[in-house]
């Protein structure tokens, strides 16, 4: 029995020793309104949308129920990347600045959301980003 439990603990750790995980980067919501508040994927006004990366990439993007959008594969990287959100309404530029880490599994993590454009004002909400268009 001794023996038996001795080799299962063996095969148990050399398992766990060879497995790899990775950790995605949190995800970036935009909920675009109006001064009233209003949401302007809802009334129409906003679209049609895009962001792409400075490489002129595009990124891709899923609308939420609730009308926001997740911005998909951004962040996994060293550095810092610059991205256009283009609309019917209005153009601005934003940047990324992301960088790896190493705890139990690797992966990237997006330290800082920097928006640049006249006429915006980004409130950083509970896990997204409020964006006003004037």
């Amino acid at each position: 029995m001794k023996q038996l439990l001795l080799f299962l603990f063996a095969c148990l750790m050399l398992t766990a020793c060879g497995e790899t995980c990775y950790n995605a980067p949190q995800p970036i919501i935009f909920e675009f309104v109006n001064s009233n508040n209003e949401n302007l994927i809802t009334n129409g006004s906003l679209s049609p949308y895009s962001v792409t990366e400075e490489n002129q990439n595009n990124i891709q993007l899923t609308k939420t129920s609730d009308d926001r959008i997740i911005l998909e594969n951004v962040g996994a990287y060293n550095g810092t990347k610059n991205y256009t959100f283009q609309s019917a309404l209005k153009n601005f530029n934003f940047s990324i600045q992301s960088s790896e880490f190493k705890g139990g599994c690797d992966g990237y993590q997006i330290n800082k959301l920097t928006f640049t454009g006249i006429g915006i004002d980004v409130k950083d909400e509970n896990g997204y980003y409020k964006i006003i268009l004037e």
